[in-house]
């Protein structure tokens, strides 16, 4: 046993009394679980918006993850590419559908969820999807694909500009 900090004993692997192989240490057994998603990729659709019977506003997109490159053994240059389903409810849903859109970039935070479902012929069904709870775009509005559309022209002043040489009206 050790003392952190605040003083509290603390069980360590070879503390634990009664050990087996294949057994749990206390301290193991005790700790609570983490279910968190966090991806980094560029929408390949417009976010589909509805709403549940009680009014609640869903969104679902899907979100394509790729690692760098690797030379396979050929020599040639693979790139893999993952595509995510995404779920955002409330709020988050609502912003998703107003600034979200094919090909930008994106940062979404979520936990990992199975759903499963018999379909109209009696098949089982399941799906694997990211329910978002944060969500940071990272590319300028108007960028798909990594590109940025040009800025529109400045529009025309629609008065002159004021003389200080005029006499003032007053």
């Amino acid at each position: 046993m050790g003392n952190c900090q605040s003083g509290q004993k603390v069980l360590y692997d070879h503390d634990a009394v009664g050990f087996s192989p294949g057994a749990y240490p206390t301290w193991r057994r005790a700790m609570a679980s983490v279910n968190k998603a966090i991806l980094v990729g560029r929408l390949g659709a417009d976010p589909e918006k509805r709403y549940t019977a009680s009014g609640m506003p869903v969104v679902t997109f899907r979100l394509a993850t790729s690692a760098p490159p690797r030379t396979n053994r050929e020599g040639q240059r693979e790139e893999k590419t993952e595509w995510h389903r995404i779920v955002a409810w409330g709020k988050l849903a609502e912003i998703c559908d107003q600034y979200l859109s094919k090909g930008r970039l994106v940062y979404i935070e979520g936990r990992i969820q199975t759903r499963e479902w018999e379909d109209r012929d009696g098949n089982r069904r399941w799906t694997t999807e990211i329910v978002a709870s944060h969500m940071q775009m990272l590319s300028p509005a108007g960028a798909e694909q990594g590109r940025v559309e040009e800025e529109p022209p400045p529009l025309p002043p629609t008065e002159p500009p004021m003389d200080p040489d005029d006499d003032i009206p007053f």
